[in-house]
């Protein structure tokens, strides 16, 4: 629990020590680990079709702009040299493993983000390291040393700034903000740098001339809540370098999804097809790296006025291929045509999930 102050601003009782850490581009890594013909080279994990979509990018290809989620053409078309490599996801699981057991020498405290990512609680740690950095330190090195891949860690006192720690020395370094450092280190942040704030969200705090985190600071929290509603309140709160989301071990996630706004609203069922499949990628991947099924998908569409529509459909049992998520989703969308209106983002979620061996796909087989 929080203590506030005379201007209800949130004091902790006692300072976390909060580690975020974060595999150094996890999956090209693994890749150019097993195929040493692949090191030093531009490498994208993710399908090389017309539709594909990249998964990761090693730092050679970054340095041509090649990124996650970007369309496999794109890609190809920044870097004609770029060398695409199939996923492998259960080698991806496996490594993973190996590192949460690592975590797990110092702390019970432990939500996983995603394979390649986690934060860890060492507020109170089972070796009684007293200095976090020193655990990040140790933890780092037993990576490199059983993985022979890289990390970075971010150690700070609460889960917002650890995670802008740990992506300010990468790759393969660390980073602290201790508590006297955190408002003046967001204060002249970007607002496209913070966490949580996509392109589309950094687009409208530039239109309302806020570029940084003391613009952000700047404002009442009545502003914020006007025109980013419950997000405002978040935004609030840590553009003063104050987060109070604890570490939740073993937090289960119920639905993931993607989105996408684009620069031009889309008016043609042809055109909006096409936009789905990142986004039925990015779900997918999500799904084959955590072993997850979901059994209810969900289209959101955005007008161009704003105004959102929601469309669902739920299975009687798991969604079992990418296959099946494009063809859900794009029935949903087919069946909301004609559009009156232009389209400014569309989203594709998957609900209900569940560990693949609690599921049944929809033909009532075990996956």
């Amino acid at each position: 629990m929080l203590e506030t102050d005379t201007d209800d601003r949130p004091i902790a009782a006692q300072p976390r020590k909060i580690i975020h850490v974060d595999m150094d581009a996890f999956y090209a890594s693994v890749e150019q680990r097993d195929n040493p013909e692949l090191r030093g080279k531009p490498v994208a994990v993710g399908g090389s079709r017309e539709r594909g979509v990249v998964a990761a990018a090693s730092y050679e290809a970054r340095k041509f702009g090649v990124r996650s989620a970007m369309p496999s053409v794109t890609a190809r078309r920044q870097c004609p040299d770029l060398i695409f490599v199939k996923p492998r996801f259960e080698v991806y699981k496996a490594i993973s493993q190996q590192i949460r057991e690592i975590f797990a020498e110092h702390t019970p405290v432990i939500e996983p983000l995603s394979l390649d990512e986690a934060y860890l609680d060492v507020t109170e740690n089972l070796q009684n390291i007293p200095l976090a950095r020193d655990i990040a330190l140790k933890i780092r090195a037993k990576i490199k040393e059983e993985t022979d891949l890289n990390a970075s860690a971010g150690i700070s006192y609460n889960k917002f700034l650890a995670k802008l720690a740990s992506d300010h020395r990468k790759p393969n370094g660390q980073y602290v903000i201790s508590p006297d450092m955190g408002p003046a280190f967001v204060e002249g942040l970007a607002v496209g740098k913070f966490h949580g704030i996509g392109p589309a969200t950094a687009t409208k705090f530039n239109a309302l001339g806020i570029r940084t985190g003391l613009d952000i600071r700047n404002q009442t929290l009545a502003f914020l809540e006007a025109h980013f509603g419950k997000s405002g309140t978040y935004y609030y709160w840590i553009s003063r370098g104050i987060d109070d989301r604890p570490v939740r071990a073993n937090r289960i996630r119920k639905s993931v999804g993607a989105e996408n706004t684009f620069f031009e609203d889309l008016t043609e069922l042809d055109a909006m097809i096409e936009a789905l499949q990142p986004l039925i990628d990015k779900v997918w991947r999500h799904c084959e790296a955590t072993g997850n099924r979901g059994r209810t998908v969900t289209l959101k569409v955005k007008f161009f006025d704003f105004e959102i529509m929601s469309r669902s459909r739920s299975m009687p049992g798991a969604v079992a291929s990418r296959d099946d998520l494009e063809r859900i989703s794009v029935g949903l969308l087919e069946a909301t045509m004609p559009l009156q209106k232009a389209v400014r983002l569309l989203g594709v979620s998957l609900s209900s999930l569940q560990a693949g061996d609690k599921l049944e796909t929809q033909f009532g087989l075990p996956i």
